[in-house]
């Protein structure tokens, strides 16, 4: 599986994105800004191609997608969420864009995580 997550929107405060499925548009998305130096839970992870494994995470005590060898983060997810307040550098998933964020995070999330299931390949590429 091949997702992609376009960057629409850079902001001085948060990031806008739409994020596809094997080629077909599936939700948008919203993270922390784009730095050129991280500062810790403020900055967005760089644009590259990360491989996604499903794991229990400790944090939200459920399965989650996890991105693997991020460089200068760990433990980032795809999550649920409003605004880039609710990021630490994960990404949040919505069904609708906001002005500054996204809506109806919990429907894309399941709707993302059944489509995860039994998925052994996952990739995700962020441009």
């Amino acid at each position: 599986m091949e997702i992609t997550l376009k960057r629409t929107k850079l902001d001085p405060d948060f990031t806008l994105g739409e994020l596809s499925i094997d080629g077909e548009h599936f939700c948008y998305t919203v993270e922390d800004c784009v730095r050129d130096v991280k500062i810790k839970g403020q900055t967005a992870i760089a644009y590259g191609r990360y491989k996604i494994i499903v794991n229990m995470s400790n944090r939200f005590k459920r399965l989650m997608p996890l991105l693997i060898d991020v460089p200068q983060f760990e433990g980032v997810r795809i999550h649920t969420g409003n605004t880039a307040l609710d990021s630490e550098g994960c990404i949040i998933i919505g069904i609708v864009q906001t002005a500054n964020g996204v809506g109806m995070s919990r429907v894309a999330y399941q709707r993302l995580m059944a489509k995860l299931e039994n998925q052994n390949i996952i990739y995700l590429t962020i441009v």
